[in-house]
């Protein structure tokens, strides 16, 4: 009975938290592995599970979600035409590659090195979210050849150095490349898939010392399973909300929210 109690405080957080990805997933476009990766870690490390690779046990599991979440939102978007398929087949070979060197480089690095990375890559997304304009362009259609051959494996190196889908980066990537917002967005969840399967897979064969109950590998399965029951839930309410709210304001306001975010776990850190 006191394991059950002691369990029922990261249940009841990991469901409010897994409800709030999945509507921020939903409304603003975002992957909710962004959020996932610090509450996971806020709540494993109250239960007392904060070793030196308890982040490599964040990133595995948030990005175990993603498979799922990934999935479903691709599938939704192709109902509506939305996905660039092209981009997408041409785009994943390279990411999927760039992944999985993500998990060899994770499953090497201590916590304090990863919440850094963390961080750092955080409060820079948080920037963009706030500072970015839609009118920014870097060139009119999406990269070729050996251009591809380098940008794609850093998105999903990076991607997996933060336990997040290709949202973040993709998103930001397409539409600087003059591809519509909207059809950024669908073809940015094909990536999260392309970056999710093979380095979940791969953190299975992962082992972390002294992890959560219910690890597997480096992936937490009751994390990971009520994350999911939440997000795909949720996420079609945020959705809707998206076609009720002006989703510039709620951006810059999530920009605030993640910088602090990054800078609390940079400081936690550093200092």
């Amino acid at each position: 009975m006191t394991d059950i109690l002691h369990l029922l405080p990261m249940l009841a957080v990991l469901l409010a938290v897994g409800a709030f990805a999945g509507i921020l997933a939903g409304l603003l476009g975002v992957g909710g592995g962004i959020v996932l990766v610090p509450a996971y870690y806020a709540v494993f490390a109250a239960m007392g599970y904060g070793s030196d690779s308890l982040m490599q046990v964040c990133v595995a599991t948030s990005l175990a979600t993603i498979i799922v979440t990934s999935v479903r939102s691709v599938l939704a978007h192709h109902r509506k035409g939305a996905v660039d398929w092209p981009v997408l087949k041409s785009w994943s070979p390279w990411i999927a590659a760039g992944a999985l060197i993500g998990v060899l480089v994770v499953s090497r690095l201590q916590t304090a090195t990863l919440q850094v990375i963390f961080g750092c890559i955080a409060f820079f997304i948080a920037c963009y979210m706030a500072l970015g304009r839609t009118e920014w362009r870097l060139g009119s259609e999406m990269p070729r050849g050996a251009k591809r051959a380098v940008m794609a494996p850093i998105v999903g190196f990076l991607s997996v150095l933060m336990g997040i889908g290709g949202g973040s980066f993709g998103v930001p990537l397409m539409t600087l490349h003059g591809m519509p917002i909207h059809r950024a967005v669908a073809t940015a969840a094909g990536f999260g898939f392309t970056i999710a399967l093979p380095s979940a897979l791969a953190f299975l064969l992962v082992p972390v010392p002294n992890a959560p109950p219910f690890t597997l590998g480096a992936i937490n399965i009751a994390a990971f399973l009520i994350t999911i029951t939440m997000t795909l839930t949720t996420a079609p309410l945020g959705a809707a909300l998206a076609h009720r709210l002006d989703p510039k304001p709620l951006k810059r306001v999530f920009a605030v929210f993640l910088a602090v975010v990054a800078l609390n776990m940079l400081r936690k850190v550093l200092f």
